[in-house]
């Protein structure tokens, strides 16, 4: 951090002293930030400071503070810490990766994303919704967490490798899932990657994990290429894709197996775990207001039809669920599974009339923003129709960000929508939801945002 004219710097009002010294307040406990950025904001507003282990932090809740971290400014701003350590993971993927290598990994894995492409997608998720609900049980009870990152992982093997559920994606998923346990360690274990070497247990476990998810990967990138068909999944897209920007030999290359592997599992993290915590969060809160849930079915039957003129939902019917798409967003809103992102400033930078140095570390919360009163009268309450385009019109644009905003925007953004509303559509079709729960799900902040314990449903058929 740049130290040479510190009388320069002008912090916003925080916390006087290192978040350290806090370290027995009950608003400060490893492993569930939330607390914090939620004391933040309830003490010191829209924009808050604090330290940690020397490092300048700035909390942001204002719209227009976002813009300028994500938007205007955004050339100012890298990947923190806690994103950059997950390169032991994702390497040089599109969470990961700052530019220049991140602008020509877009550019080259921007194909798979466009939308004649994933609309040939639409089927494959109506047809494991549509497999998974049918294997239910009227009056049977299961945890909708569970079910959901099921069906997740069937649409992320189909559409991702062109395969069904195999001992390989079982795989893939274990150690992913391993990982993922391992986050909080991994991100506050200083100097993590100068130590990966050693017998320290928990990188350990983490070292073999990842040993034998690259494996399993690596094996299956190999495969494809040694086929070399177009199966029209994601992965035949991104080992064929090519770089629409010649290099300096006139070439237009592609991804080395490397940079295949990375984005791979970029995808699968990014496109599995988020959307089946977003649609088990949406499948919780419709089962608590019996109004919006009424809406959803009867625009589900409109559409569908009922009884013996009833069908499966086709991507002909996506704009037409508008409403099933309001809850979707209203449940991203409440409970969004990317709940926080961070950037570090490289440059000094300026905010309305705060300069801060090079090196701080800048957090914006969806989770809390979204739950902002002045943003969003009674906050808590679920209501789909916040989500009409009247309504979002007249909110700033900086107030919900679920796949966050700018030039590293979720490639996937219109993939997940898709997913969302024809997975929410074939399931609602058929069946409705008791939660069994005494108390509400604890959502724990990890990489993202998950019910803490199994979430017992009750299912009913309509």
């Amino acid at each position: 951090m740049d130290r040479s004219s510190s009388t320069d710097w002008n912090f916003p009002p925080g916390l006087p002293h290192s978040l350290q010294f806090y370290a027995f307040k009950p608003w400060v406990k490893l492993g569930e930030p939330i607390r914090l950025f939620e004391y933040l904001h309830r003490t010191y507003g829209s924009i808050a400071y604090y330290r940690f282990l020397g490092t300048p932090i700035i909390f942001l809740n204002e719209p227009d503070y976002i813009r300028e971290v994500l938007v205007t400014q955004a050339a100012s701003f890298v990947k923190e810490r806690t994103v950059r350590r997950m390169k032991i993971l994702l390497g040089e993927g599109l969470i990961t990766s700052d530019d220049p290598i991140h602008i020509r990994q877009r550019r080259i894995v921007a194909p798979a994303f466009h939308r004649q492409r994933i609309a040939a997608y639409a089927e494959e998720i109506v047809s494991s919704a549509a497999r998974h609900a049918a294997q239910w049980q009227p009056g049977g009870v299961i945890d909708i967490s569970a079910a959901m990152m099921s069906l997740s992982l069937e649409i992320v093997a189909r559409t991702l490798f062109a395969t069904e559920v195999t001992e390989d994606i079982r795989r893939i998923n274990d150690e992913v899932n391993t990982i993922m346990d391992l986050y909080n360690f991994l991100v506050a274990f200083p100097r993590m990657e100068s130590v990966l070497h050693l017998p320290i247990p928990g990188v350990m476990k983490f070292r073999r994990s990842k040993a034998r998810l690259d494996q399993v990967v690596n094996r299956l990138i190999a495969e494809h290429k040694r086929e070399g068909v177009d199966k029209g999944d994601l992965l035949s897209m991104l080992i064929s894709s090519r770089d629409e920007q010649a290099d300096a030999s006139g070439h237009h290359t592609g991804m080395s197996d490397e940079q295949v592997r990375d984005e791979v599992l970029t995808i699968f993290l990014a496109g599995y775990e988020t959307t089946a915590n977003a649609l088990a969060w949406t499948w919780y809160l419709l089962s608590q207001n019996p109004e919006a849930e009424a809406k959803l079915h009867a625009e589900v039957d409109h559409v569908l039809g009922t009884g013996d003129h009833s069908r499966l939902p086709t991507l002909a019917d996506y704009p037409s669920l508008r409403y099933t798409e309001q809850v979707f967003a209203e449940s991203m809103r409440l409970y969004p599974p990317a709940w926080a992102m961070g950037r570090m400033s490289n440059q000094p930078v300026t905010l309305g009339h705060y300069r801060i140095p090079p090196g701080a570390h800048f957090f914006m919360s969806q989770y809390i923003v979204s739950r902002t009163s002045e943003f969003y009268p009674n906050p808590l309450r679920f209501d789909p129709d916040r989500f009409t385009p009247e309504a979002k019109a007249a909110r700033p644009r900086f107030t919900y960000f679920p796949f966050g905003a700018g030039s590293r925007q979720c490639i996937g953004e219109s993939f997940a929508w898709m997913e969302g509303v024809l997975a929410i559509a074939t399931i609602a079709q058929r069946w409705r939801m008791t939660y069994l729960g005494s108390t509400p799900p604890v959502p724990q902040a990890k990489i993202t945002l998950r019910p803490r314990d199994p979430v017992k449903m009750r299912l009913s058929l309509r």
